[in-house]
């Protein structure tokens, strides 16, 4: 595969959290960084796009700290396409309040509307409330289209709320970061692809890395215990385990798939024993991924600016 001709879909537009994630993960695998980036608008596209070949990875959410799981990528990685995971991102997603730069000295109480996509909204509650109390709140499709809307839009009195990325790209004015409720803001983004990235990686002080190996159990119909079977596989192993989440296996009410990440890549012995151990009881085990996982290093010291009265 030529590097050079490599595209990856992100779930887009351009400035969102998804591009930032794509930017993030090309530093400890440089290749993808000759890749040509395609924003799709539904995650649902990303995947089916990656699935035909039309691209050859995809970078998709999977999980907020806050709000809990992005549904529509595991029942798309279950159901609708068999794609490996191949790679893992968690970003710190820090909001900002970006206004157009001729209404920079504006006082934020005379903000009029305030335009994001609705996670960051539900994110930023208390910042909206207290600093733009007779605001209007209308959602937009992206952060990134809430930030192009203000950026056109100079003779009305809006804010948007977007990624650092978003403002730059439009040219706004960052009155306030990190006005997010919760510090501890994650989203974890995968990398779906048939190629793996493994060969490819280089150390940086900049990343955090560790490893992890997700697997999709179905119990066995009519087994008393047999989730608590499953667990002291891993349990007697000392194998840790990061998540353990249920999806509808959307056959009948009450039947369900079990979503289970391992603390740790595939090796020789470990995780194949538990696997087969599991097999061994009637379930089905099929392999969604073992691959690495990257953080970024977080600094304390960011500038935090304050409004103006």
């Amino acid at each position: 595969m030529s590097h050079s001709h490599m595209q990856i879909a992100y779930l887009g537009p351009a400035g969102t959290y998804s591009e930032e994630a794509l930017r993030g993960i090309c530093q400890p695998i440089p290749f993808l960084q000759e890749a040509r980036f395609v924003a799709k608008a539904t995650i649902a596209d990303c995947l089916l796009d990656c699935s035909l070949g039309a691209v050859d990875y995809a970078l998709v959410p999977v999980e907020n700290s806050i709000e809990g799981s992005v549904n529509v990528t595991l029942d798309w990685l279950i159901h609708q396409v068999d794609i490996p995971i191949q790679g893992e991102i968690a970003l710190m997603i820090s909001h900002h309040a970006l206004v157009h730069p001729s209404r920079k000295d504006e006082p934020l109480s005379e903000v009029e509307t305030v335009l994001s996509h609705p996670q960051a909204i539900a994110q930023c509650h208390h910042f909206i409330r207290s600093h733009c109390p007779n605001a209007q709140v209308s959602t937009m499709r992206s952060t990134a289209e809430a930030a192009e809307y203000v950026a056109n839009h100079p003779e009305e009195k809006l804010l948007a709320i977007g990624p650092h990325a978003a403002g730059e790209k439009y040219g706004l004015h960052t009155v306030l970061s990190h006005i997010e409720d919760h510090s501890n803001n994650y989203t974890r983004f995968l990398l779906i692809g048939h190629q793996p990235v493994t060969d490819f990686l280089v150390e940086t002080d900049k990343w955090l890395r560790s490893g992890k190996t997700s697997i999709l159990v179905t119990l066995p119909e009519d087994f008393p215990g047999a989730l608590h079977q499953v667990l002291s596989a891993f349990a007697w192993r000392k194998l840790n385990l990061t998540r353990i989440e249920s999806r509808p296996t959307k056959k009948k009410l009450g039947s369900y798939f079990f979503i289970i990440d391992i603390g740790q890549e595939m090796d020789d012995t470990l995780v194949p024993g538990a696997i087969s151990e599991i097999e061994a009881l009637g379930c089905q085990v099929r392999l969604l991924g073992s691959y690495p996982c990257f953080m970024p290093h977080y600094s304390k010291s960011e500038p935090v600016l304050t409004p103006k009265a």
